[in-house]
């Protein structure tokens, strides 16, 4: 199983030499991929629910530096060398189609083909009201998305006519250099994000719900049964996750669903997914501020990932 680290890209820490100093480290380290949050604006009030935290509160505060996604990932491409560079997740309603193509294509270009475009439709009625895109209309805005980026290069001349987008003939060159494109994962824990994940995805980008290792297998046969209906091998869509991860110096009761606990510990908890099938997972660490969480994922980088590879 690949692993991957999400870095500070929001709050005091998303700054120029940090994200430099953690990108490098996390290379160094044998972390396979760095990841970068997504938040265009943060309303100062909101009544939504957060769907993906006990809380269910938005937990990122107006007031915090929020850089955007894309930016970051083009920043890091120049200060890496290996590393893949994970989107997670970019909201595809916020962006035109062709101008998302434009900006990922720039990506993979300059890191040499190490982008993962991570996907969602979203979630926060606030964020698209102060964009101005229609809520309602995300789940066909982004479907046509992913059509339209499957288009894209396979075609001399691709042009396209939705209820949503509409242009004549075009290029996006350079082409990817990942072929036929970057991997596009896709986000969300809904049958209908699961049915899209299963026939647009190259995979299903679990985000933490509660779920065991076994559970989360579970919900990923469904949607292979999914792609299958779809017309698709369903080998050919990953099972993906990210997962909030807290490493303890002492040992601490274990949850089936949970990544916290000791070196120990957390060797056998993911190798609970590893051994259902998940194939890349992202970590955030969420405890303290970013001096503290610097020297976890540190510790996690010298215990940890050796002992998975052994």
């Amino acid at each position: 199983m690949k692993l991957g680290v999400f870095l500070p890209v929001s709050g005091r820490a998303a700054v120029p030499e940090v994200l430099t100093e953690a990108a490098r480290q996390a290379e160094t380290l044998g972390f396979d991929s760095v990841w970068a949050a997504e938040r265009m604006v943060n309303p100062w009030e909101m009544t939504t629910r957060y769907p993906y935290n006990a809380a269910d509160t938005w937990f990122v505060p107006p007031e915090s530096p929020f850089l955007e996604t894309l930016t970051a990932l083009t920043f890091l491409a120049g200060v890496t060398e290996r590393i893949s560079l994970g989107a997670s997740v970019i909201v595809l309603p916020y962006r035109h189609p062709l101008f998302t193509a434009r900006v990922a294509t720039s990506i993979d270009t300059l890191s040499k083909g190490r982008l993962i475009l991570g996907v969602g439709i979203g979630w926060m009625p606030e964020e698209f009201e102060a964009l101005g895109v229609n809520f309602k209309d995300r789940a066909g805005m982004s479907e046509e998305q992913l059509q339209i980026f499957n288009l894209l290069w396979k075609e001399e001349r691709p042009h396209f006519e939705g209820r949503y987008y509409r242009f004549g003939e075009v290029a996006v060159n350079p082409r990817p250099v990942q072929q036929p494109r970057f991997p596009i994962w896709i986000g969300g824990e809904s049958e209908a994000a699961q049915r899209r994940a299963a026939k647009y995805g190259d995979a299903w980008f679990s985000y933490f719900v509660k779920t065991t290792a076994e559970e989360l297998a579970a919900r990923f046969r469904q949607l292979q049964q999914w792609a299958t209906e779809a017309g698709r091998d369903p080998g050919s869509v990953k099972l993906c996750s990210v997962r909030p991860i807290d490493v303890t110096a002492e040992p601490v009761p274990q949850e089936e669903d949970s990544l916290r606990g000791t070196p120990e510990q957390l060797v056998e908890a993911l190798r609970r997914f590893e051994d259902v099938g998940v194939e890349h997972m992202a970590l955030q660490f969420h405890r303290g501020r970013w001096p503290e969480r610097r020297e976890q994922i540190e510790r996690f980088g010298r215990e940890v990932i050796p002992a998975l590879r052994s």
